[in-house]
């Protein structure tokens, strides 16, 4: 028996794809088209910080190396946002922003801080260059992997958080023997398939964690801006690590 249309109330919302393909032919406004493109630029300028954080690396100021690798997380939690709201990838769709969003994360989140390991010499004689080296091999074997980040914002395996394990490491002096195994460690846990929180697109606590996180890069910034002084508040911060890690695993656990 064949059975009526549902009325428009209860009509399927479109899909991304569905609206992309009805606004195909169709120009966007000149002034979507221009925010689009600035967006595109802004996620671009991670680039130039990371040679702003590099220059300042090979001048021995870590204060401001770590400064710079700062504004790029700002950088990298806000352009997703702005994405979104001026429908980037509908507006230019021959720019793939995730790629750009990529090389990116790859020049601030990888290599500046395997970089700094190196070039500082924070890690023992005869060990900086296989312990950096595994650094930048599996995470770009992990950003290359289709199941980098999942389907439902995870993500997969350690997420390359090289800038913020380095900040800790040198900001508070640990020896450069234990660098080294800290180091390695997470090299290994890139390809556990343990799925990590999406801080701004997990929808568990997302709310909660935006808010810590929040709290938590300012604590950071109060801290880098002290270098290479330091005091007990880069220590208080691990509790935000912390409680990634832990909600990340439970979270794991219930997907399972």
């Amino acid at each position: 028996m064949h059975s009526p249309d549902p009325p428009p109330a209860f009509a399927a919302a479109p899909s991304a794809e569905s609206r992309l393909a009805a606004s195909a032919g169709k120009p966007a406004p000149p002034a979507l088209r221009i925010a689009a493109w600035l967006t595109h630029v802004y996620t671009a300028t991670g680039a130039l910080l990371a040679l702003l954080a590099t220059s300042a690396i090979v001048r021995g100021d870590l204060r401001f190396g770590f400064f710079w690798l700062a504004i790029s997380i700002v950088v990298d939690s806000t352009d997703g946002f702005l994405a979104r709201a001026f429908r980037v990838r509908e507006v230019v769709p021959d720019v793939n922003g995730s790629h750009l969003d990529d090389i990116v994360d790859y020049l601030t989140f990888v290599f500046v801080p395997a970089f700094l390991m190196y070039h500082a010499g924070r890690l023992p004689p005869g060990w900086a260059l296989p312990v950096v080296f595994a650094m930048l091999v599996s995470s770009v074997v992990a950003f290359a992997k289709a199941d980098a980040k999942s389907a439902d914002h995870f993500f997969t395996g350690f997420p390359s958080y090289w800038n913020i394990v380095v900040l800790y490491l040198v900001g508070l002096g640990v020896a450069p023997w234990l660098n080294a195994v800290i180091l390695l460690a997470l090299c290994g846990l890139i390809f556990v398939r343990i799925g990590y929180v999406y801080p701004s697109r997990t929808p568990t606590l997302r709310a909660l964690t935006v808010t810590l996180g929040c709290g938590w890069g300012a604590v950071l910034i109060y801290e880098i801006l002290r270098f290479p002084r330091t005091d007990a508040w880069l220590v208080v911060s691990l509790v935000f690590p912390a409680y990634y890690v832990v909600l990340s695993l439970v979270l794991h656990a219930r997907r399972k």
